[in-house]
């Protein structure tokens, strides 16, 4: 069992790294795509990819780890782990953006956004407030605070896409399928 678990560890955390450096390269992007719509088309697109690329992953695992067959519950923890070490990566390059690199660009780039969609869209003055407030709101926030609340929205994230990534990967060891039930 604790070789189990070492495996389990040692290569979440190496897919992780892997989905982690995917979602650096992805969250490049999504600054970029302010100034270049065709980098938000991309960003995401390649949005849509994490639950392709988690699959591959996954499935990966199984075959080099644990000899083509995996549980439930062994790809549910594996899945979550993998997500979780790619969440923690991602952390570190968003906290060097938001801390360094940043200077408000995107914040500033969301509120011209909003600004627009104020003075160009109809019906949008009854939303005016609240679109204020989420601004205002917005603009106190800390590059730490931004970081955390990215960090466990793609924790969360992973954990549903958890479920059915180890839903459709599982398959039973044959001589575990003939074993009588109690």
């Amino acid at each position: 069992m604790t070789e189990s678990r070492a495996y389990l560890q040692k290569y979440a955390m190496k897919y992780g790294t892997y989905m982690g450096i995917f979602w650096i390269v992805k969250f490049i992007l999504f600054p970029l795509g302010f100034t270049q719509p065709i980098l938000s088309l991309l960003f995401i697109i390649l949005t849509l990819g994490v639950p392709f690329l988690a699959y591959f992953l996954v499935k990966k695992y199984r075959e080099e780890a644990c000899g083509g067959y995996i549980r439930f519950t062994h790809a549910l923890v594996f899945t979550i782990f993998m997500f979780m070490f790619a969440s923690l990566l991602v952390a570190v390059a968003h906290y060097i953006y938001f801390t360094f690199i940043d200077h408000g660009f995107i914040l500033n780039s969301y509120t011209e956004l909003w600004k627009n969609l104020l003075i160009t869209t109809p019906g949008m003055e009854t939303n005016k407030k609240i679109i204020e407030d989420t601004i205002e709101t917005a603009q106190t926030l800390t590059p730490i605070r931004i970081v955390i609340q990215v960090l466990s929205w793609n924790v969360f994230w992973g954990t549903i896409l958890a479920f059915p990534i180890a839903m459709a990967l599982m398959k039973k060891d044959n001589s575990e399928q003939n074993k009588p039930t109690l």
